[in-house]
């Protein structure tokens, strides 16, 4: 188990609120009403960013998530030899077709996840070259086995320094060979994520056969979409149980990437508590991105959703309706933020199938669970989920447990209830440095301690 406290090696130049300890959130003294952008998606900058790195050319990235994970990412790159350049939210990277300048290298990468699943298979994919990945505390202890031994069964030359299936890990450049590889896909999506974007150089097809179930098969079809972007053939069955990557390369190209629908949640959710408006302009409904799926939740609690032509509004409600149990396991990283709404809602509220996010930057479950109870609210924490019933939450101070997700989605009970007080409000910047500014152009009164 994490000791939760704040893993300030994860923190970057690009982070946000490095001296303040405190966030105090409280109402908005007028109605929610705002058309907004909202920073990249997550999913997308990494993706691209390793892609781009791995072409033949350069490519260019607009509209990228300037974060934590983000930097870690540019900064790793960097270190490897590869040419990039930052312009505000703008990337351009001259492609190195594999072949890293950079042959011999201790990477650090923070506490960003992405990076810990693409790079591995990127570096492994070169004729030449030794490296070693190290993360910071926190993801120094996300398993990683499941990856691992994927890349090690199509001809990946990879060694654990310390703990089998852990980081750090020391991989030597000798190329993939391909073959049929099985993988489980219960934990993350992100493992199978990396094994296809490095399957594109191996010398013959790399076949992944999924023997059990995806836990957010979206976040796969991104992947395969963007390598199709970028000039690379790839075939799979209707349930993504057999994917098949045959040997190419990819093409640099120009990119406008889209907002992130997983933070936009957040602001969809503060509309839907306070009876507010709020129209995020840079995003559309038909994203690849699972978690727009919560406006359709939203919808169902009484809220009124317009998904117009590259954006989508959310209308509140006076009266959220509950009474309902849900899978959250395609839209997982939303667990939190329903389960900060339902305590507004007319009924209980079951979330099920999530039970993987027991192993992401926190006990998501468990956290959300103890938070909730420390506000005095009825919760039944599962296995896989859990329950959040009707009642009014009481301000007090909570642990962000150095989870982005958690702070934003505790932060969120601010717009109803006076003076809720987060600890340690910078671990925000693993994907939004800016939310708390945000929350203020909400209306939201935002005090922050140092």
């Amino acid at each position: 188990m994490n000791s939760f406290l704040p893993d300030f090696e994860a923190r970057s130049e690009w982070a946000s609120l490095h001296d303040v300890k405190v966030a105090e959130v409280s109402p908005s003294l007028e109605p929610i009403c705002i058309e907004m952008r909202v920073p990249g998606s997550k999913s997308f900058t990494n993706r691209a960013m390793i892609v781009g790195a791995l072409a033949n050319g350069t490519s260019k990235f607009f509209g990228i998530l300037r974060s934590d994970d983000s930097y870690w990412c540019i900064d790793t790159l960097r270190k490897l030899g590869v040419d990039i350049t930052v312009d505000d939210d703008v990337v351009e990277i001259k492609g190195v077709n594999t072949s890293w300048p950079v042959k011999d290298a201790k990477l650090y990468i923070g506490a960003a996840g992405t990076t810990a699943r693409f790079l591995p298979g990127a570096l492994a994919v070169s004729s030449s070259g030794r490296w070693i990945i190290q993360g910071s505390k926190r993801m120094n202890e996300r398993p990683m086995s499941s990856l691992i031994e994927a890349l090690r069964n199509i001809g990946a030359d990879i060694r654990c320094l310390n703990e089998e299936g852990y980081l750090p890990i020391e991989i030597t450049g000798n190329g993939i060979s391909g073959g049929v590889v099985n993988m489980s896909g219960s934990t993350s999506s992100q493992f199978i994520s990396g094994v296809l974007l490095a399957s594109t150089y191996a010398k013959e097809p790399v076949t992944i056969q999924i023997v059990d179930h995806i836990v957010q098969q979206s976040y796969v079809k991104i992947t395969i979409n963007l390598m199709r972007q970028f000039g690379v053939k790839v075939e799979h069955d209707e349930d993504l149980k057999r994917i098949t990557v045959y040997p190419g390369e990819y093409i640099g190209r120009e990119m406008q990437l889209e907002a992130d629908a997983s933070t936009s949640g957040y602001f969809f959710g503060l509309a839907a508590i306070t009876n507010g408006k709020v129209r995020i302009t840079n995003l559309s409904y038909d994203t690849f991105q699972p978690d727009i799926k919560l406006v359709d939740v939203l919808e169902k609690m009484g809220c009124r959703v317009e998904r117009g032509n590259g954006y989508i509004e959310l209308q509140g409600t006076p009266h959220l309706k509950g009474g309902f149990d849900i899978s959250m396991k395609e839209m997982s990283d939303q667990t939190l933020t329903l389960a900060a709404i339902a305590p507004f809602a007319d009924g209980p509220i079951a979330i099920h199938d999530v039970a993987h996010i027991r192993k992401h930057e926190s006990d998501r479950i468990h956290v959300i669970c103890e938070s909730l109870k420390q506000m005095g609210i009825q919760v039944e924490e599962r296995e896989d989920g859990l329950t959040v019933y009707p009642g009014h939450p009481k301000a007090t101070v909570l642990n962000s447990y150095d989870d982005h997700r958690v702070a934003m989605s505790l932060a969120m009970i601010g717009a109803r209830v006076p003076g809720i007080r987060i600890t340690d409000p910078g671990s925000v910047s693993k994907t939004c440095p800016t939310f708390f500014e945000e929350l203020k152009k909400l209306g939201l009164q935002v005090k922050l301690e140092k």
